[in-house]
């Protein structure tokens, strides 16, 4: 392999979207026109579209179009009733929203740390603070520290990687804990059991950011379930919580999905499959050759766990240095990301809840080693290798 860095300068973007566009323009433009010829915005049809094949393509029933990823966990903790006195198991690892939702809603985050290996929520620590630090009381189990009632627990199947949902849902069917999967980063995901990323859960959160494997062109989201109960309540909690126009049964929220955000997922869902397809390649292309490099501990690529489907919404590394490496990188033309360089238990927002840094450390290091490198579907072979040969100079 070649490890001289090219003379000229490549531009690799972290995220690069303008290829995908020209591969769909004709079709979104379409869709667009026929959402514009028709005149309905909200909801609809092509809504309803959306959310029966999204549904279909994670093995859920039901699929309840949301106005975005972060509106979708907000009506998901609703409909499960969550609110002041009840807390929620989740990673301290993740976007803002995860944790961020609970808060809105009076309750309280509890953090439980990450596996080291693929950054998602670890279920031998979800294990520990179950057994060590709560216990069942009157049908609900409390934290014996706070005296909440512990009612959810939420793992993130974080950068396109389920979670271990085997262990996580055995830990709560036995605590009588209700899961709300956050599956922001991992639409198609899949575990060792064939089980798709939003189907495992009672309810699972989708968001179509543009920046993710299939993005709107703006905010958009969907909850999914198996429970038609959980389903209505979705529905009427994301149009103020009315079953009936202006009768209202319960307090919900403009959490809509637009028509046109719709007309143009429904286009990209049709090439999403092969997109993920690229970005697995891209990923393995990246794992041999980083693998040449022989850095060993000092940058470690992402593991894929046997048998499960991971969908590389990111590929993130573990870098010594990592801080340096991204300058150098950017000096090459080479976009980066840190996802996430601060813990959410290390968040000033969440200092009441009273965490120490050393509370999560496996989260508190990875905040300080993790950072994406570019993995989209059009990168180029000549862009990969660019890339690789950037690090290699810099760790020379």
């Amino acid at each position: 392999m070649i490890t001289t860095v090219t003379r000229e300068k490549v531009q690799v973007p972290l995220l690069d979207l303008r290829g995908q566009w020209e591969q769909i323009q004709a079709e979104v433009m379409e869709a667009i026109h026929d959402v514009c010829a028709s005149q309905r915005f909200i909801l609809g049809p092509r809504v309803k579209e959306l959310e029966e094949r999204i549904a279909a393509y994670s093995q859920c029933r039901h699929g309840i179009g949301m106005s975005s990823g972060t509106d979708a966990l907000l009506a998901a903790l609703m409909a499960l009733e969550v609110g002041p006195g009840d807390e929620v198991i989740t990673t301290p690892f993740t976007f803002f929203a995860t944790a961020g939702t609970v808060a809105r809603l009076g309750a309280r985050a509890v953090f439980c740390d990450i596996d080291p290996v693929t950054y998602n929520l670890s279920a031998d620590a979800v294990e520990d603070f179950v057994a060590t630090q709560c216990e069942p009381r009157l049908g609900s189990l409390v934290n014996r520290r706070t005296g909440g009632r512990v009612k959810v627990l939420m793992p993130v199947h974080v950068f396109g990687q389920s979670a271990e949902m085997d262990r996580l849902a055995e830990v709560a069917q036995r605590s009588g804990l209700k899961i709300v999967e956050d599956a922001a980063q991992a639409l198609g995901a899949e575990d060792r059991n064939g089980r798709r990323a939003g189907s495992i859960g009672d309810i699972g959160c989708f968001s179509f950011f543009p920046s993710k494997n299939l993005g709107a062109f703006g905010d958009g989201g969907m909850c999914t379930t198996n429970d038609p109960e959980l389903a209505a309540r979705l529905e009427a909690l994301r149009v103020h919580g009315a079953r009936r126009r202006y009768y209202h049964e319960l307090v919900g929220g403009n959490f809509r999905l637009d028509a046109l955000q719709a007309a143009v997922l429904l286009v990209k869902l049709r090439y999403l499959d092969r997109w993920t397809e690229l970005r697995q390649e891209n990923a393995r292309w990246y794992d041999g050759a980083l693998e040449c490099l022989g850095l060993g501990e000092r940058l470690t690529s992402p593991r894929r766990l046997a048998g499960y489907r991971h969908v590389f919404n990111q590929y993130v590394l573990r870098a010594e240095r990592r801080d340096a490496l991204r300058e150098h990188l950017a000096g090459a033309g080479i976009g980066t990301e840190v996802y996430y360089p601060v813990a959410l238990h290390m968040q000033a927002c969440f200092s009441s809840l009273g965490y120490r840094p050393e509370d999560c450390p496996e989260a508190r290091r990875a905040a300080g080693e993790a950072v994406a490198i570019p993995i989209y579907p059009e990168l180029t072979a000549a862009q990969r290798q660019y890339v690789v040969d950037t690090i290699a100079a810099f760790y020379r």
